[in-house]
């Protein structure tokens, strides 16, 4: 008998893609991704909590032919499933973040760019093709400017979507993060925030090298602060613009903010906000008009002891169809096999993210290591809809699963 050449044999799992990918990082680097807030309850809560759910299957029904797809941001996408956006990819390969978007275009997956990307928003757009949507993930800084540039270059580029970041008030604590004292390499660069970088310049004196090396060096010397109260007021983050100096803002709000950030991305790009764990702020955002929410709690690298997002969803949903509105749910965290994606459809979602498992593909194989983390989902999700009996995702309901209770009993949902 003759092995599948379509798989690798190699890596046959998501869980097996970490344990490969944890010898090929540096111990920086997968401190960095993999660590979750204080003592790591909610990370490892994101993934267990799945297993509380079981499928009930159903039998004797034609499932010769499966349809996986949905539509999302006007793009027919293969999976209800897309690369959530996480930082500085290059840390993990050399191509980072286009070989994410080069994977992405290949299988037909939506991809979501970090705004603290190590490659620019234009340069993966390219690598994403014009039929792909793509998807901005935003800080909104204090400094406007700064972020009606970021929005203004990526409607120019041709993302369809921005999704806010609202759990980042402040960031949770990581301790590794800390032990390491954690900077990214002087080889690397924030290439959004790279004014002169190789990846993108926003000056109009691109022919004039001895003024572009000059700022080049200024903005080498120029020191990143950190916002910080002073006991009277606050005062907002100056210098460069890097990650923990300027993604937290305390100042955010759903009044000022939300309507600017719509003024700035409609038509063109819809607003999305990522980070919600409650039905309130679900009814908030529904009564703010954004375009759609994504239930997350950062990986569980925020707030130590907040729900697993699988446990969230059920009253975010509940709580936006409360308001006769249409407005997608979308969720991430913990998501590590094709079941679980099921898991989270039948529990009300309409899509969902992966985060760490495509940078742990990164690590092993660049592109290809993405194409065969992308893979993974796609030929579980499919397998999981065909021994569940169901041939469409539109099918997928929470009469498909069952839950155990405390004391061990399973009860329909």
């Amino acid at each position: 008998m003759t092995s599948n050449p379509t798989h690798d044999l190699e890596c046959l799992t998501i869980d097996q893609l970490e344990k490969i990918a944890a010898d090929r990082m540096d111990k920086q680097t997968r401190d960095y991704y993999n660590e979750g807030a204080d003592s790591g309850t909610t990370l490892a809560e994101n993934k267990s909590a799945y297993q509380k759910y079981r499928i009930r299957p159903r039998v004797l029904r034609d499932v010769s032919k499966i349809d996986t797809s949905v539509d999302i941001f006007r793009f027919k996408n293969t999976i209800p499933m897309g690369v959530a956006p996480t930082a500085m990819q290059r840390l993990a390969h050399q191509d980072g973040e286009l070989a994410t978007a080069r994977a992405c275009k290949k299988a037909g997956i939506v991809m979501g760019l970090s705004s603290f990307s190590t490659t620019s928003l234009e340069d993966v757009k390219d690598a994403l093709g014009k039929e792909h949507p793509g998807l901005l993930q935003l800080y909104l800084f204090e400094d406007r400017e700064e972020s009606k540039d970021l929005i203004a270059r990526a409607k120019k580029a041709g993302y369809k979507a921005v999704a806010l970041t609202v759990d980042t008030p402040m960031l949770g604590r990581r301790n590794l993060e800390i032990k390491n004292q954690f900077k990214l390499p002087r080889h690397l660069k924030s290439a959004n925030f790279d004014r002169v970088g190789e990846n993108h310049s926003v000056t109009s004196d691109e022919k004039e090298p001895e003024a572009n090396e000059a700022r080049k060096r200024m903005q080498e010397q120029e020191v990143s602060r950190a916002g910080y109260h002073d006991g009277s007021q606050w005062v907002s983050p100056t210098g460069r613009i890097t990650f923990h100096s300027h993604a937290p803002n305390p100042t955010l709000n759903w009044e000022r903010d939300i309507d600017w950030l719509k003024q700035q991305c409609h038509p063109e790009m819809e607003v999305w906000v990522k980070g919600i764990a409650t039905g309130e702020d679900a009814i908030l955002a529904c009564h703010h008009g954004v375009d759609g929410v994504i239930v997350s709690n950062h990986g569980g690298r925020q707030l130590n002891g907040a729900l697993a997002t699988i446990d969230a969803l059920p009253e975010v949903v509940d709580a936006v169809k409360s308001m006769n509105r249409k407005m997608p749910v979308h969720v991430d965290g913990g998501i590590r096999h094709g079941t679980d994606v099921f898991k989270a459809l039948a529990l009300g979602a309409d899509f969902v993210w992966i985060g760490r498992p495509v940078l742990w593909g990164l690590a092993y194989k660049g592109q290809e290591g993405v194409e065969l983390c992308l893979k993974l989902f796609n030929d579980e999700f499919r397998l999981c809809m065909g021994l569940a009996g169901v041939t469409s995702v539109d099918e997928i309901g929470k009469e498909y699963l069952a839950k155990i209770n405390r004391d061990g009993f399973v009860s329909k949902l």
